[in-house]
């Protein structure tokens, strides 16, 4: 009898632990999409110069993350509520699959977007190829 209610109670301890263990992996996972999310300045990769606000958020009927550009720091106010970043999923750590509007250009293209902890900023590589082989990377700064 004594072996019984000892296995089961190794049983359930084992369960509780391993519920507590996907807990904190759910939590961590989750706080880290939530890092791309927000309001970041974007940094023509040309001048160096702050170009735009950028709204970064994720859609609750689709869950991918859009990025609508909010506010500008040149004179062209005429892009303001042009969705730059479209139909991007979090997947490793950074968000892809999704394409980045170039305003300027008048294009789309292949997008991925890095969480960079050490500089707390965004580094967004759009690209002609779906590798990012052959593109540009601009920084995105988060806007205080």
């Amino acid at each position: 009898m004594h072996y019984i209610c000892s296995k089961n109670k190794t049983i359930i301890m084992k369960k509780f632990f391993t519920t507590i263990v996907l807990m904190l992996v759910s939590i961590m996972a989750l706080s880290a999409q939530s890092q791309f999310v927000g309001q970041w300045t974007t940094i023509d990769d040309k001048t160096g110069e702050p170009a735009g606000i950028v709204e970064i958020y994720k859609e609750a009927t689709d869950g991918l993350y859009y990025g609508k550009l909010i506010g500008t720091y040149g004179e062209d106010k005429s892009s303001v509520g042009t969705m730059i970043v479209r139909g991007m999923k979090y997947e490793d750590g950074k968000l892809v699959g999704g394409k980045v509007y170039d305003p300027e250009a008048k294009k789309l293209y292949y997008c991925t977007i890095k969480y960079n902890a050490k500089e707390q900023q965004l580094d967004l590589r759009g690209s002609l190829d779906k590798r990012g082989l052959l593109g540009r990377t601009q920084t995105w700064v988060k806007k205080q």
